[in-house]
């Protein structure tokens, strides 16, 4: 019987390569692969790119730089190494990366990864192998399902792709044309997902997408579901306790969506909806369609539904043609809707969309002071917010075992860190837990015993939860 060969993946960039990740595990398992921490005896490594973040090429050359050195002290020591670059990085830049590192042997775009143990062979055989044309078939169906020892490492919470690719094509994101037109999961298929997760362990879902909320997969009742509608039909599988969706559009926030978090516990009440900028003037240059006020509509409908949302979101500073009255909208639409935490990132091209080629580029200089202004009025907010729980109860989902000898660590309903000193036995469960203090962004409380405790697998909610408990909204 041959040993186990080892396969290292490092990922870049966005929850979804979290999930491709992981799925890029199950597919390689068949072929004699164990995941590995380490790199140093990986007999195969995969960076699995992302193209959305600044200088993303220079930090996947430069990876590969430091990887040469590592094969080529393998094939000293009689061992090969084989190398794959994954993702939306080698999708935009197949050819190129082949031309440019030798040391590559496979090159693979995000739709195609299911197709890795042949591009593994053919590589073996031929030298190199490279796919990044869109397939006609649907990689889920080719994908196998994780093993249940795999899904309970995992832990108690779990990815689940709904839908991918993006119809919008916003003038600076590369989406559109590394994962492509929008594509949305039949029910069918998230459901016996879900259900697979649930019976080993998994108690919170979070579904992900490219725009997720657009989702609009084929229903067992043969008609279009949309997210709400899917959330609610999620909320009823035993032993799911808390869903989830990342990322959304604000054009695409439904009534149905709205409703599910209005009527249904088990939807978290903490939505990431980016807006970009607070400048109707920017948001168009970007093809957002939408507008600022269009977006601070979508927020009162949700806090309409359920008082105690609260938001994310997502901020480029600098766009082409950026003004200081442009960035002073962004900071009023902040200031005005009051987040619980934000990304924001300075604006940097991306080869081949339309905002590349836009020439009133704004300077260094001013990138670098709106982005520590903006930062400093987000940070300021979420500080706030996360204090705001401090002498509050409030459900926490138990997830590990915490660095700290004795301490669990778990997430609110707002996905804020929270330890408590207790059993490993809680681990799966949502508790109540009083919080007493804030250390950076972690909350310290303790369980709140006098208060009900829901057991893991309930389907549930337990008896003081996010819903209940308003913390900054």
């Amino acid at each position: 019987m041959k040993p186990p060969r080892k396969l290292h993946i490092k990922s870049y960039g966005c929850q979804m390569n979290v999930y491709d990740a992981q799925r890029m595990v199950d597919t390689l398992a068949g072929e004699g692969f164990v995941e590995s921490a380490s790199v140093d005896d990986a007999d195969l490594v995969i960076l699995n790119t992302c193209h959305i973040r600044e200088k993303a090429s220079e930090k996947v050359y430069s990876e590969l730089g430091r990887l040469r050195v590592m094969k080529e002290e393998a094939a000293r020591q009689g061992r090969r190494m084989n190398i794959a670059v994954a993702g939306c990085v080698a999708q935009a830049e197949g050819g190129e990366i082949i031309n440019r590192a030798p040391v590559v042997d496979v090159v693979v775009g995000p739709q195609s990864y299911h197709h890795l143990p042949e591009l593994l062979a053919r590589a073996e055989k031929d030298g190199r192998a490279l796919e990044t044309e869109f397939p006609a078939e649907d990689k889920f169906s080719f994908l196998p399902p994780p093993k249940p020892d795999v899904i309970r490492a995992r832990g108690i919470s779990s990815f689940v792709t709904i839908q991918e690719g993006c119809d919008k094509f916003c003038t600076f994101c590369v989406v559109p044309y590394t994962r492509g037109a929008e594509v949305s999961r039949p029910v069918s298929k998230i459901v016996d997902d879900v259900r697979r997760l649930a019976d080993h362990g998994v108690r919170e879902i979070t579904l992900i997408g490219q725009n997720v909320n657009a989702y609009h997969g084929e229903g067992p009742d043969g008609r279009t579901w949309s997210l709400g509608v899917l959330l609610r039909h999620l909320a009823e599988i035993p032993g799911i306790i808390r869903l989830r969706y990342s990322t959304s559009h604000p054009r695409d926030v439904d009534e149905a969506l709205i409703e599910a978090h209005r009527d249904v516990p088990a939807v978290m009440p903490f939505v990431h909806l980016p807006v970009q900028s607070g400048s109707d003037r920017i948001l168009s240059a970007m093809n957002r369609k939408h507008t600022a006020n269009d977006y601070r509509r979508a927020v009162d409908r949700f806090r309409a539904a359920s008082q105690d949302i609260a938001f994310s979101s997502d901020f480029i500073v600098g766009f082409p043609g950026e003004t200081e009255e442009d960035f002073q909208a962004t900071l009023a639409l902040v200031t005005q809707i009051g987040y619980a935490g934000a990304y924001s990132f300075k604006y940097s091209p991306r080869p081949g969309t339309p905002a590349a080629e836009m020439q009133e580029m704004v300077s260094a200089e001013v990138m670098d002071e709106r982005l520590a202004r903006l930062q400093e009025l987000i940070d300021s907010q979420q500080s706030a917010f996360n204090k705001a729980a401090i002498g509050t109860t409030v459900g926490v989902l138990f997830e590990r075992a915490a660095r700290n000898p004795g301490q669990i660590v778990g997430r609110t309903a707002y996905l804020q860190p929270a330890h408590v000193m207790a059993p490993e036995t809680i681990i799966g469960q949502v508790l109540p837990v009083k919080i007493e203090s804030l250390e950076r962004y972690s909350l310290l409380g303790e369980l709140a015993s006098s208060l009900p405790v829901v057991p893991a697998g309930s389907g549930a909610q337990p008896a003081i939860n996010a819903h209940e408990t308003r913390m900054g909204a």
